[in-house]
């Protein structure tokens, strides 16, 4: 197609004029190829598959956006592949070299997108192999909310697990929701049974305008699902595989609707991972179960669940935190799932993450014919689903991942956020691939004549002259007094801001936050909680462990948490 200018141009030349510079050669020579459209001349270097791929392709739209493009039957969008051309009717320039430059871009523009067609057979599959996905028909992603969460109590007292506070903005669930947002699933559920309010709350405002939800949206959505009674199913939840049995006659219903895989997730981790490419792998290997698998050394192995594969990446043995000789048995080559030689040699074990694609139709037969009894996938299901001889493959993640199912775990995982250049392992502050959470229209935080050292501060902060903040983590609407200090602490803030007239309904009107004077070290502090003046939260007896939840506070692990909505009164030293 020619640009007006190109036409209008043809026009008043003549028709030997327009044949002339209408015509159009292709030749190729050595490792590149020549167009000639009209007078101008382009040669266009030969390049791999993906290199030529559109930028589209390997960039993906943002997820606002997703909606307005739209691919070829190839996989690849034609957004980046055309030159721009004035709008119709537009006056052409006056200079003959205004023109010349013009049709230029209109020559550019049609070489780089005829080249970009020109593919091999072979090429055209791969690609095709990305339409096949299209991520939002054909994936449901399950979020696996976990159980009573004894591992993070207090935290989990009034709240489920995926609801659980993190990094000062944050909740657990943010982040595989948010994972499965960036690669282009938009349909998730997420399990649950225990205290399910908050997160009901929170995943019924935060996502639904970023997935496409609503009449006018793209059949987007993320539902929590609570356990239920029914005649059919009278217990509750007994583990992973029994909560979605559960529910599989509505997975079934997505099934209606073109759903071809279910992604099964954690809500207890912390890792950025682009899903597509997992998917992917699945889809191309022809696998029944595709297990996401993390590459660990020797110290870190026996603390998971391990796995063996043969060289074509198919699993067929499974250890659950094998220990010495067992431990050693379950050594694979690694190069096999893509890590480089010397890397392999480090890390001669796979464990699994508890991430796991399944095709629809294996997971009915499993939970409903074979294993109706099953209560967890990674014990019972998938091993059996092996034994049956199901083609069940490894998809090797090479990249930063965290259980962060203890307050031990959850604690250091969120002080690490303070962490900058190569000490930092994961980071909020990733344009291209966001973490997403609910808007909260708070103000910026103050920071009044304090110190504040290698910390993040939420929002909607204040922090009074004199204080002094070094290696921690301050959440959502904190309040800190004047001339405290904060060491190596998580501080999750505050579910709203109080007024004189709500406060002065508590004894002694001990407002929410930290009172003047108060030191924090080596410490967790929920939300709401009220600390008084010239406290001293030190763990000075370094005890390990102690519940004293009448008293506001347990410790577990050396580490002193302060209960949700407690009340520390002034001058208190634990």
């Amino acid at each position: 197609q020619r640009t007006p200018l190109a036409n209008a141009s043809q026009r008043a030349e003549g028709p030997a004029r327009q044949e002339e510079q209408g015509a159009q050669t292709r030749e190729r020579i050595g490792s590149g190829t020549k167009m000639t459209l009209g007078s101008v001349s382009v040669a266009v270097p030969s390049t791999s598959g993906n290199a030529r791929r559109c930028v589209a392709r390997h960039h993906r739209p943002h997820p606002h956006h997703a909606a307005n493009t739209r691919l070829s039957s190839s996989g690849r969008s034609g957004l980046a592949c055309r030159a721009a051309a004035p709008p119709s009717g537009s006056p052409g320039p006056s200079g003959s070299r205004r023109q010349q430059q013009q049709e230029k871009k209109s020559v550019v523009g049609k070489a780089v997108q005829l080249q970009d067609e020109a593919y091999t057979s072979a090429e055209l599959s791969d690609e095709l192999v990305m339409n096949k996905l299209d991520m939002q028909k054909t994936v449901l992603g399950v979020i696996l909310g976990g159980g009573a969460g004894t591992r993070l109590y207090p935290l989990t007292k009034k709240r489920a697990k995926p609801a659980v506070p993190l990094g000062a903005n944050y909740r657990l669930i943010d982040i595989p929701v948010s994972n499965c947002i960036n690669s282009g699933i938009n349909k998730m559920y997420c399990l649950t049974q225990f205290n399910s309010a908050s997160l009901n709350r929170h995943m019924s405002q935060a996502y639904n305008a970023i997935v496409g939800g609503g009449p006018a949206g793209r059949g987007g959505f993320v539902e929590v699902l609570a356990a239920q009674q029914s005649p059919t199913n009278p217990e509750w939840f007994q583990g992973t595989a029994d909560a979605v049995r559960q529910y599989l006659w509505l997975f079934q219903a997505a099934e209606r609707d073109g759903i071809e895989n279910y992604l099964i997730l954690s809500g207890d981790h912390l890792y950025r991972m682009d899903y597509s490419e997992f998917v992917e792998r699945h889809v191309a290997s022809g696998a029944d179960i595709t297990v996401s698998a993390l590459p660990c050394d020797e110290k870190r192995a026996s603390a998971f669940g391990l796995m063996k594969i043969d060289d074509t990446g198919r699993i067929f043995e499974f250890a659950e935190k094998p220990q010495g000789e067992a431990l050693k048995n379950m050594q694979v080559d690694t190069t096999v799932l893509g890590l480089d030689e010397a890397r392999a040699q480090e890390m001669p074990y796979i464990a699994s993450m508890g991430i796991y694609v399944f095709k629809t139709s294996a997971m009915i037969d499993l939970l409903t014919k074979h294993f109706p009894n099953a209560n967890d996938f990674g014990s019972e299901v998938i091993p059996g689903a092996n034994a049956m001889g199901m083609n069940i493959q490894a998809f090797l993640f090479d990249g930063y991942w965290e259980d962060i199912g203890t307050i031990e775990a959850f604690y250091k995982s969120n002080l690490a956020l303070c962490e900058s250049g190569d000490k930092l392992n994961f980071s909020f502050y990733d344009h291209e691939f966001p973490i997403y959470t609910m808007s909260r229209f708070l103000p910026p935080s103050k920071m009044i004549d304090c110190e504040i050292n290698d910390s993040v501060i939420g929002d909607g902060c204040v922090i009074r002259h004199g204080s002094r903040v070094s290696n921690s983590v301050v959440g959502l609407r904190s309040l800190i007094g004047s001339n405290c200090v904060i060491e190596d602490a998580l501080i999750m803030g505050s579910d709203y801001y109080e007024t004189m007239d709500e406060c002065e309904l508590l004894p002694g009107c001990m407002p929410i936050g930290l009172g003047n004077g108060t030191t924090v070290r080596k410490c967790i502090i929920d939300k709401n909680a009220r600390i008084g003046h010239n406290c001293q939260i030190i763990n000075k007896d370094n005890v390990q462990e102690a519940m004293k939840e009448e008293e506001g506070y347990i410790i577990k692990d050396g580490i002193v948490v302060i209960i949700k909505d407690s009340i520390i009164p002034d001058g208190t030293i634990i």
